[in-house]
């Protein structure tokens, strides 16, 4: 077992991905911490940042801790605040974008193959 006291206790890392901008990211917990399946993780985006427009081969589950912002897709933008749960199948384009005057932090849970 492990337990944190915060997300915010993990330092988070620049995502360096190409088409990414002003994102970070927090490995919370993951094959490190011998979870047999899935990671689980935090992104932010700093004001008017935005992760890459991009799609995988697996789905992700994400929750939307604090901020606003824009969850770009391939048919339509939708308004993104705290609180939202988001579910993002194999193959769908998409992007996250924090508002231009705040910054946007969500979860996103991954299968560990692609912490």
């Amino acid at each position: 077992m492990k337990i944190l006291q915060s997300f915010r206790d993990v330092a988070g890392e620049p995502v360096t991905m190409a088409g990414a901008e002003g994102a970070t990211r927090r490995l919370l917990l993951g094959p490190a911490d011998g979870a047999p399946n899935f990671a689980l993780r935090v992104f932010s985006l700093a004001p008017g940042g935005f992760t890459p427009y991009h799609q995988h081969p697996f789905e992700h589950e994400n929750l939307i801790l604090e901020g606003r912002g824009l969850l770009r897709t391939a048919d339509r933008d939708v308004p993104l605040a705290p609180g939202m749960v988001i579910l993002i199948l194999p193959g769908e384009q998409h992007q996250f974008r924090a508002a231009a005057e705040e910054g946007l932090s969500f979860v996103c849970l991954v299968p560990n193959a692609y912490a």
